[in-house]
């Protein structure tokens, strides 16, 4: 596929830009011809760019496009049509080039699920599912409504963690900042103090001096060093032994591992129940939720929870042998399986663990705040003590003297 942005006059006779990935230039001047445009111009773009303007489709944008998709439907216009008013509705151009290349596969007689799922990077898979499972039940307007609840939950969900971390985050930086200034420029001022009065110094003013030393001597080095470890970890972690290794320390944390842990459970189960009420089968389920669970033991124990099912066995099973799950979800999942409830049981599990962890995030927050201080005022007052340690010592021995 090829990207071509163009310019065109339309059969209203108005102006309109975009982006279309196509095989060549050929097929795009004849899709217009067949839609009675007037091309002005077409150029191919590099595929850089491409992928530049690809990521900008955010979970609010489809959100949005779901939305809108969903009255347009429900008024009773078809489609087809609805996916015409959207391309026009549409801003960003990448966004408005996908959803005219939907457009021209179900005017074809493509499937709108199977025309999404050309474009993984913006409808993930999930949405593909839920899309083809309303095409197959016909309650298409129906289950996009569940679609854009489901995704502005895990939305405001990921806001509010991202929102939690901004802020110790930025302290950390500015400490860092600040620390270093201070190891670079300041300390050395005062270390041609302490040569001038001689003597020994006091330990934490010597560790203090060499740390200095190091640093403004191998600062080069050091940076690069971080820069090497840093690049190795992520590339370990990466690694589906690493990501494993590192889920698995993440959820052995105090405090941290226990909101990472109720995280995943919350968007477990949520996923979980928007599938399985919108008629997706349960392997299919199970396959989405492994694939977005975002850690990587849970993940293990979903793949399990399917390989049971196909030998007959429960759910419930592998997911208690699991350790990831507490025992309060694993039982409700087994009686939603008895009762046949599971939809409904997933979904108080989801709401259950969704006001957990906006009760943690908001405790979490509170307590954040002076912890990061006193971080910060231990460090800075370290480096300020150790230096005038040497000064409160000279003064005493004057004060003896005297």
């Amino acid at each position: 596929m090829k990207s071509f942005s163009y310019v065109i006059k339309d059969n209203q006779g108005q102006i309109r830009k975009g982006v279309l990935d196509v095989e060549s230039q050929d097929k795009l001047i004849e899709y217009f011809h067949k839609e009675s445009c007037v091309i002005i111009s077409i150029k191919e773009r590099k595929k850089t760019a491409q992928r530049q303007h690809s990521s900008r489709i955010s979970v609010d944008d489809l959100v949005i496009f779901s939305r809108q998709f969903t009255t347009l439907i429900e008024s009773g216009i078809p489609a087809v049509e609805s996916l015409a008013i959207l391309q026009d509705q549409v801003e960003k151009p990448y966004f408005k080039a996908v959803i005219a290349m939907i457009l021209k596969d179900v005017r074809e007689g493509a499937s709108l699920a199977n025309t999404l799922k050309k474009h993984p990077k913006v409808f993930p898979e999930i949405y593909v599912s839920m899309v083809e499972a309303a095409e197959v039940s016909g309650n298409l307007p129906e289950i996009l409504e569940r679609l854009s609840i489901y995704l502005e939950k895990s939305s405001a969900l990921r806001k509010k963690v991202a929102s939690a971390m901004y802020y110790p985050v930025i302290i950390l930086l500015m400490a860092g900042g600040i620390t270093t200034f201070l190891m670079v420029k300041v300390i050395p001022t005062f270390q041609s103090i302490f040569d001038m009065l001689g003597g020994n110094l006091p330990l934490p003013t010597q560790i203090l001096l060499l740390v200095s030393n190091v640093l403004r001597s191998y600062f080069l080095i050091v940076v690069i060093v971080f820069i090497v470890v840093s690049a190795l970890f992520l590339k370990y972690i990466n690694t589906d032994r690493g990501k494993r290794q590192y889920h698995k320390t993440l959820l052995r944390l105090p405090i941290l591992g226990n909101l990472i842990r109720k995280i995943a459970i919350a968007k477990f189960a949520r996923t979980f129940a928007t599938l399985v009420r919108s008629g997706v089968t349960v392997i299919k389920c199970l396959d989405i939720v492994a694939k977005t669970s975002g850690n990587k033991i849970l993940e293990e124990a979903v793949i399990k929870a399917k390989k049971s099912i196909l030998e007959g066995q429960p759910i419930s099973l592998p997911l208690e042998e699991s350790g990831i799950f507490p025992p309060m979800v694993t039982k409700m999942i087994a009686i939603g399986e008895k009762s046949g409830k599971l939809e409904e049981m997933l979904s108080k599990v989801a709401q259950f663990y969704e006001e957990q962890t906006d009760a943690m995030i908001t405790g979490l927050s509170s307590l954040i705040e002076p912890l990061v201080i006193g971080v910060l005022g231990v460090v800075i007052g370290g480096i300020v003590v150790s230096l005038f340690l040497p000064i409160i010592k000279i003064t005493q021995y004057i004060g003896t003297g005297m």
